[in-house]
């Protein structure tokens, strides 16, 4: 028996710990998910009991209503290893209106860490965004040393990030929400010198503290600027780290159906978020992930 080799993925597509754990647990009870492709609309099942799924790997930026739930131990209790990719980033409330305040969600990375071990947590700064509004330049990357203390502190050895990548979704999205007569954000590259500046700055905040930084699907700037001694490509899916951690053979063949070209290391895994049928509220305003569904965030006028 070579047991268990899938992973599952929840979600890229949607915070299913934010906003569908219910459901998510729900699922788990019946042992399958119906999950419908969002390109070419085919659905397929994909068994989810202990002998069909290595483990299960979170993405949310808010892991609070999937912690009150005691979802981790329920889970754990059923058999399944859990891994969770939990991003944190600089509280600017212009670009993640709908998160709890910073010192609830690092209370949170210290909750998961206790239960199951930091080793099983990758913490994700993503993107860092320059942007222009009323004549002036920002960023958000005021607070990484202070968040990256503090996890350090928990025992958190990664740190991943990437460079927003501009989508004509999120242009509209800011027309949209922008009062007339009142200043547009406009996010902005600060091109591949000054990236490159900050991802070495980055690795020379994270080193004393015993973290490695990554970078997901960043393999221009890493090449062009010769990166390779200050961070490592990322698998933000990671069989081979999985079956280090919990042991049993997990999927470790590439999964091609990401963005391999521009760096992407992942292994493959079912992804069971829905964008459509599951729209994620916490309206970050960079999102690619969101749809026409996204009108619930407040003006920025």
């Amino acid at each position: 028996m070579t047991g268990p080799t899938g992973i599952l993925s929840a979600s890229r597509r949607t915070d299913i710990p934010g906003w569908y754990t219910p459901w998510f647990l729900n699922r788990i009870e019946k042992g399958y998910f119906i999950v419908t492709n969002p390109f070419n609309r085919q659905s397929r099942r994909v068994d989810s009991t202990p002998k069909d799924i290595h483990t299960i790997v979170f993405w949310s930026k808010n892991y609070g209503p999937f912690l009150d739930l005691d979802a981790h131990k329920i889970l754990s209790r059923k058999g399944f290893h859990l891994f969770f990719n939990f991003t944190i980033n600089t509280p600017v409330k212009a670009l993640e209106p709908g998160l709890p305040d910073l010192p609830e969600r690092l209370g949170q990375v210290r909750r998961i860490a206790r239960h199951v071990s930091p080793a099983q947590v990758a913490w994700r700064f993503d993107p860092i965004c320059f942007w222009e509004k009323s004549g002036g330049e920002f960023n958000n990357l005021d607070a990484f040393e202070y968040i990256a203390g503090q996890l350090s502190q928990m025992g958190i050895k990664q740190c991943i990030t990437s460079f927003y990548d501009p989508y004509k979704k999120v242009t509209a999205r800011i027309k949209r929400l922008t009062k007339p007569g009142t200043p547009m954000l406009k996010f902005i590259d600060p091109g591949m010198a000054r990236k490159a500046k900050i991802i070495r700055s980055m690795a020379k905040s994270l080193n004393p503290l015993g973290m490695d930084l990554f970078l997901c699907c960043e393999k221009e700037l890493m090449d062009a600027a010769g990166l390779h001694r200050f961070a490592s490509h990322n698998s933000c899916i990671n069989g081979r780290l999985y079956k280090t951690l919990f042991g049993g053979n997990p999927e470790t063949r590439g999964d091609y159906g990401q963005r391999r070209k521009k760096g992407c290391q992942c292994t493959k895994s079912f992804d069971i978020g829905s964008y459509e049928d599951q729209p994620c509220f916490h309206n970050c305003l960079f999102c690619y992930a969101r749809t026409g569904l996204d009108i619930t965030k407040p003006s920025m006028g």
